[in-house]
């Protein structure tokens, strides 16, 4: 299957099933001499596992397993792949999805570009989120290179249905939303997330939701001219994520709504450098990153697989049916969702500092490893600042 790839210097190919034997992802263009451990790779995952509360109940660990491009501790220089079993697989709640496919999902699509007999419909089969496992893992390999130059990244659950986080929190406090089951940054909105998702689970329904995502410390001049602009990269890496309707970056749309006296970003001095006073663009001119902060957001719809009866039409007869689909699927892909966007973001940031030189493409220096290091542990111990021991 083709499209199975992404990036340039930094190149990733994910493979795998919803319901095959495993997922994982072949990472290309890992400089050599990079401290990685399938533990980095684990802390990662552990944020888009199913199996918790609010999401979906299947009980993956999701524990990875790097099988090539790491020795002793430390990157080769060859391509490193990761792989993760699936070990809590029922086929057998699919059994009718076979000849009735489920509206807002791939099936039908599918079976219309591979045809009917080579269609895997378990689970979803290779358009399941399940792929994304991945994505994940590449973007662990990403944020601790990204380390290097002083780059870090912090997603939230910005809004879940009708419910949006209107307040004030800290870069601090959404890397801390990790370890929030819904993903909230905004402790107040935290609580009514859950009960809005507790009604879907009753009612057999789901929501839709928004996951920002904020890097800081990216260096200015990131993205080439023209067709492989930052934010063309950004929203193709991000709009690729299954059941993401819609991106945006800055103010996004609302610029769409104002007069350019309102929207143009004053440009000012910044501790000594120059800087924009609102960073009205998120980061990005042109195409280009312009040292502000880099904010992105991505817009999920509603778990498309829901108990509720819906019209869809029977494959072996051509008729008119309905399906209700059962099976242990997220209230809202969303919640999960913020880890991959988060990969994402950094596997896009990566690539195109490679690009620029900003991160070796062949090997890092025995002080550079410490470096990459040295960020690494300090990005978990931000996440877990506030948490207690009982939380660790």
């Amino acid at each position: 299957m083709t499209g199975s790839s992404f990036g340039e210097a930094f190149r990733i190919t994910t493979f795998g099933e919803s319901h095959g034997p495993e997922v994982g992802v072949v990472v290309d263009g890992v400089p050599a001499g990079l401290p990685l451990s399938e533990e980095d790779v684990k802390f990662e995952l552990s944020f888009r596992r199913p199996g918790r509360r609010f999401v979906s109940g299947r009980r993956e660990e999701d524990v990875p397993l790097v099988v090539s491009g790491l020795f002793e501790g430390r990157t080769t220089g060859a391509p490193v792949t990761i792989v993760v079993k699936n070990n809590d697989v029922i086929s057998s709640l699919y059994s009718e999805v076979r000849y009735k496919p489920r509206p807002g999902h791939a099936d039908l699509t599918y079976v219309f570009r591979y045809g009917f007999e080579n269609w895997d419909y378990r689970g979803g089969g290779r358009a399941s989120a399940r792929e994304t496992v991945g994505r994940v893992a590449a973007g662990a390999i990403a944020k601790k290179l990204l380390g290097l130059i002083g780059v870090t990244l912090a997603g939230y659950l910005r809004s879940l249905g009708e419910i949006e986080s209107t307040g004030e929190f800290s870069f601090e406090e959404m890397l801390c939303s990790k370890y929030s089951p819904v993903r909230a940054a905004d402790r107040k909105v935290e609580a009514s997330y859950e009960e809005l998702l507790k009604k879907a689970i009753i009612e057999g329904d789901s929501y839709g939701g928004v996951a920002e995502v904020i890097a800081r410390g990216v260096p200015a001049g990131l993205g080439e001219p023209v067709f492989d602009k930052l934010k063309a990269d950004l929203a193709k890496a991000v709009l690729s994520i299954p059941a993401v309707v819609g991106f945006e970056y800055g103010l996004g749309f609302k610029l769409a709504r104002m007069r350019g006296s309102e929207a143009n970003d004053e440009i000012v001095r910044k501790n000594g450098r120059l800087g924009w006073r609102r960073n009205v663009a998120g980061g990005i001119i042109g195409g280009i990153s312009n040292g502000e902060d880099i904010v992105v957001r991505a817009a999920f719809k509603p778990t498309s697989s829901i108990r509720i009866p819906q019209r869809t039409v029977d494959l072996r007869t051509m008729e008119e049916t309905t399906i209700s689909v059962l099976g242990r699927h997220d209230p809202s892909v969303a919640v999960r969702g913020v880890a991959v966007v988060e990969s994402m973001v950094a596997l896009v940031l990566v690539d195109h500092a490679m690009r620029s030189s900003l991160i070796p493409r062949v090997k890092l220096t025995q002080d550079q490893a410490k470096v990459a290091e040295e960020m690494w542990r300090r990005y978990i111990e931000a996440c877990r600042q506030g948490l207690s021991e009982e939380s660790q």
